[in-house]
């Protein structure tokens, strides 16, 4: 009975080796597929989303090399830079021999990325455009890394807490907002971003979420005009710039009158990583702090 027991444990482990070796393919966000021969060890994260999205799927300790700005999880701190988002260290990147390569088209430039997609090294291309995407890229790389226990486990957390926010704000009477990445000039993101999907989620509506371009430049103008119920920005780390104080003159807008000049965690919104569903939560609550404030 023992041997018995013994050899099925051996059949059982031979089986497990024979599965983790085999290929595996996955569709990245570029359309593109992505084969690994086994399960990835030597990761570099090109963006700091992706970084987020490596330890999330269980990958953490396989990242071997990332690029500025890659600071969440606390682990991720003590990963050496590759470089930053205007020049690679390509000699560093090959010494580090990755088996597979995370890249962000919006964040990398297209020659970046022609340098690292000609290293022969497998290349994902993580563009989460959307919030439910979020949870898409965690499960396609925990198969690229073998760890899809894990992976799906923190799919799963991220979309039952998405599925939450839809179900309690997504038809709540809709607020218009203007979302205020950049002040000297003023920019502002589409409808393609990530950000606007979280207003969309709160029951909100991306004034300039019709534009072409992903980050527009806007005029002072033309946001006066459209009077948005809510004007949002994240923290001002420069105090020489203005951030939502520039509106303040403006008490005839919407938003100024009700004192609907919101400070967002921009990080959350703008980063298309697991973190998104709680910069989205934040959100909500201070769009229903908005809806509050309505006159009676």
């Amino acid at each position: 009975m023992r041997s018995l027991t013994r050899f099925a444990a051996v059949l059982l482990a031979s089986f497990t080796l024979a599965a983790q070796a085999a290929p595996v393919t996955v569709v990245d966000d570029a359309g593109r597929r992505v084969t690994v021969r086994q399960p990835a060890q030597r990761v570099i994260s090109m963006a700091p989303h992706a970084t987020e999205l490596l330890f999330a799927a269980g990958g953490g300790a396989r990242v071997v090399g990332a690029m500025n700005y890659s600071d969440y999880p606390e682990a991720a701190k003590t990963i050496p830079l590759v470089g930053s988002n205007s020049q690679i260290d390509m000699e560093r990147v090959l010494a580090l021999k990755p088996d597979l390569i995370v890249v962000w088209h919006t964040g990398n430039t297209a020659r970046q990325i022609a340098q690292i997609e000609s290293l022969g090294v497998p290349v994902f291309h993580s563009e989460p455009r959307r919030l439910a995407q979020v949870a898409d890229n965690i499960e396609r790389l925990g198969q690229l890394l073998g760890t899809v226990p894990a992976a799906q486990a923190a799919a799963g957390a991220y979309r039952a807490k998405l599925s939450g926010l839809e179900a309690r704000y997504g038809k709540r009477p809709p607020v218009t907002v203007f979302y205020q990445i950049w002040d000297q000039p003023l920019y502002t993101l589409n409808d393609a971003q990530i950000a606007s999907d979280a207003i969309r989620v709160c029951g909100g509506r991306n004034v300039f979420g019709g534009l072409k371009v992903v980050a527009p430049e806007v005029s002072l103008e033309a946001v006066i005009a459209a009077d948005p119920e809510a004007i949002m920005a994240g923290k001002r780390y420069d105090p020489a710039n203005p951030g939502l104080k520039l509106w303040e003159p403006y008490r005839s807008m919407t938003a100024v009158k009700r004192g609907n000049l919101l400070t967002v965690d921009g990080e959350l919104l703008t980063r298309p990583g697991p973190r998104a569903v709680d910069g989205a939560a934040a959100l909500c609550q201070a769009l229903e702090g908005v809806r509050q404030r309505r006159p009676k």
